[in-house]
């Protein structure tokens, strides 16, 4: 009856299948991946429509460019992680590595997101309207 109790996996006592929870967590973060690209895809759209008048227009270009890059590297990173078998005990210490390095260029567009959204702040509220009604 010890079984039932402290057991955390009831199905038996098969160990937890690392490649599914390896895929589950890399198709959960390719998704954040997708959703903050096509974040910083319109943002730059609607960037490039104001023209180089607009405030930071030269540093947000760059910026969102930057994470843009940043974000289909990481993408590529995932999908390799993904395909690779946790497993393999040889496959660990690479996994290991590409893992390491996707997080950090996760933290590094994450930075970079919080400056776009810092120097991006500018197009909106009273400032924005009163300009927008009275073009010069």
């Amino acid at each position: 009856t010890m079984h039932m109790l402290g057991n955390p996996n009831p199905r038996g006592s098969q160990p937890i299948n690392l490649n599914h929870y390896a895929t589950k967590k890399s198709v959960a973060e390719s998704m954040l991946d997708v959703a903050l690209f096509v974040s910083n895809a319109t943002r730059l759209k609607a960037v490039l429509e104001q023209g180089p008048s607009a405030h930071y227009y030269t540093t947000l270009v760059t910026l969102i460019s930057i994470s843009l890059l940043l974000l289909v590297v990481i993408g590529i990173l995932l999908v390799v992680i993904a395909r690779l078998n946790l497993n393999e005990v040889e496959k660990q210490w690479q996994l290991n590595q590409l893992n390491n390095a996707a997080t950090t260029l996760v933290f590094i567009t994450v930075i970079i997101n919080v400056f776009i959204t810092a120097f991006g702040a500018q197009k909106t509220g009273f400032l924005a309207a009163r300009t927008s009604r009275n073009p010069l």
